[in-house]
């Protein structure tokens, strides 16, 4: 496999969140904020109509990209910023691309770019990963 910068990593969609599961994901780290299980709460809140996913899930979702292209134990470090929202029923896809690869203490490391976007071009999700190949 070449590597060079400007090389694409292979997207992962996600056709729909799902509002069961960021109703289990909450109450796994029981996280307190309605806005993930009650409509309600998000209307009053003036966030729209639908049940809003948690932000590590959707890191969760670059990070699964990075490791399906990279392997499950390559993340040598992440950093991102949260940019907007995933609602509920939202289609989703993680994308990357390479900036740099180097060499250090026996490893190629390769930079990336990585974000997440709605499929109305949101970008949700922005930010920045090293992996080891």
């Amino acid at each position: 496999m070449s590597i060079d910068i400007g090389t694409p990593i292979p997207e992962l969609v996600v056709e729909s969140v799902s509002p069961e599961k960021m109703k289990t994901y909450a109450a796994i780290l029981r996280d307190p904020n309605p806005i993930h299980w009650d409509p309600n709460e998000v209307i009053a809140k003036g966030n729209g109509t639908t049940v809003i996913n948690q932000g590590p899930a959707n890191l969760g979702y670059v990070m699964t990209m990075l490791m399906d292209w990279a392997g499950p134990a390559s993340i040598r470090t992440i950093r991102a910023r949260f940019t907007a929202n995933v609602f509920a029923g939202d289609h989703v896809t993680a994308g990357g691309v390479v900036t740099g690869v180097r060499e250090e203490d026996g490893e190629t490391l390769v930079d990336c770019d990585v974000w997440l976007d709605r499929d109305d071009g949101t970008r949700t999700v922005a930010g920045s990963a090293t992996v080891a190949l």
